[in-house]
């Protein structure tokens, strides 16, 4: 279907597609009036050309920063809107497992087409950058965005040596990104090994536990907490042997187009870490 697409043969109308969720979606092709309920997803839409098709963000969709003046912004991500939503009258939505709850989900798929992404891994990214680009039209554009981040991450230089992080997403209480994360699976692109690898998903921790996983790096997420400067001095006296770092969170956790500039940051980070 994508190389007909790409020799100007678009398929046949409507589409029909399944999501990274394994749901069948039917989509109007190509889609109008899109909503999109992620942040790094929005952003992916807005570098495939699409801004001026999206009539629905979320109030976390702040890449680009026009996203917002130019749609309407629906709520959060865990708690959007769906009446707002549905006077959009959208032809295509576009959400994530994770960041979005079922229940709106569902009410939104039994008017409207929902597709969904699911993605834990690098080429899960890259395999819905290919997916969105296809359902709206925009396939070429998408493969060759795809591709060029690809070739970032393969020409990411091996870690001089696998060092043990915790990578923090909130205080109070304190959350760590672990096993099934996206961010996991940046963390060991990176030539870290994650402490918490044992847990699932993002726990709960204590300072305790903290302090016996001795991590060699401590890594404090810009979001969704907004961890500072003024957060280091808490961690070092937990861990006083760690390297403690504010990361730029949407370099780890943006699975969209902004994976064009991770690698670079990654590489970075680590150097820089090194050279300490």
């Amino acid at each position: 279907m994508e190389e007909l697409f790409d020799k100007g043969h678009p398929p046949a109308l409507p589409l029909t597609t399944t999501d990274q969720m394994n749901r069948r979606v039917v989509v109007p092709f190509p889609p109008q009036r899109i909503v999109s309920l992620v942040p790094s997803q929005t952003e992916l839409l807005y570098d495939l050309g699409l801004g001026a098709r999206i009539v629905g963000v979320t109030k976390f969709c702040i890449h680009p920063a026009e996203a917002r003046q130019h749609a309407k912004v629906i709520g959060g991500t865990k708690n959007f809107h769906v009446e707002e939503i549905m006077t959009l009258k959208p032809d295509l939505i576009i959400g994530n497992k994770e960041e979005n709850y079922q229940e709106g989900i569902e009410q939104l798929a039994a008017q409207h087409p929902v597709w969904m992404s699911d993605i834990a891994t690098l080429p899960e990214a890259l395999r819905m950058i290919r997916q969105v680009g296809l359902i709206t039209g925009m396939a070429q554009r998408a493969d060759r965005l795809a591709q060029q981040i690809e070739v970032t991450f393969a020409e990411l230089p091996p870690a001089q040596a696998v060092r043990s992080a915790a990578y923090f997403i909130w205080r109070k209480p304190y959350m760590v990104a672990a096993a099934g994360t996206f961010i996991d699976a940046m963390l060991a692109r990176a030539g870290f090994a994650n402490v918490f690898s044992q847990q699932a998903r993002y726990p709960e921790i204590t300072a305790d536990q903290l302090a016996a996983a001795q991590p060699a790096v401590i890594l404090l997420s810009s979001e969704p907490y907004p961890f500072a400067e003024k957060h280091i001095a808490e961690f070092q006296a937990l861990c006083p042997t760690a390297q403690v770092r504010i990361v730029d969170g949407e370099m780890f956790s943006w699975y969209g187009s902004r994976l064009q500039y991770a690698a670079t940051y990654l590489s970075s980070l680590t150097s820089s870490l090194a050279n300490t």
